[in-house]
């Protein structure tokens, strides 16, 4: 007996995920502006939740200083997310300074980190290495 070739890649979502990238320096007063920009991938113009079952990723390979600001931004971003029907932020691309303050501030429970975590060098425009 055979078995066909299994398709695609393992833990990969069949639905395309909802995709923000996060550059540069995140202030405290960017946070409202990703929470906006990412509300908009998440809600169509009349306020329906988009696609319900696509992922969320946070591509936060282009930051280029990590501190409370860009924690606190996270946090506020899991937070949209969740309110979009339940789902979880996975941030993409990690570095390991972000993944510290993560455990240390309690949010890596939160937010998924395991999601493409490397060393923070990606393809992103903006990207000046962590």
């Amino acid at each position: 007996m055979s078995f066909g070739r299994r398709t695609g890649l393992p833990d990969v979502e069949p639905m395309t995920p909802n995709l923000l990238v996060v550059t540069g320096r995140v202030t405290r007063a960017a946070v409202p502006g990703l929470c906006a920009e990412l509300e908009t991938l998440l809600y169509d113009p009349d306020g329906a939740v988009r696609a319900p079952d696509a992922g969320v990723d946070c591509d936060v390979s282009g930051v280029v200083h990590v501190d409370l600001a860009l924690v606190e931004a996270i946090a506020r971003l899991g937070l949209v997310a969740r309110r979009a029907g339940g789902r979880r932020l996975r941030l993409r691309n990690v570095p390991p300074e972000l993944q510290g303050l993560l455990d240390l501030v309690g949010l890596a429970d939160v937010v998924d980190v395991g999601c493409g975590t490397g060393t923070g060098v990606g393809a992103e425009a903006g990207e000046s290495g962590g």
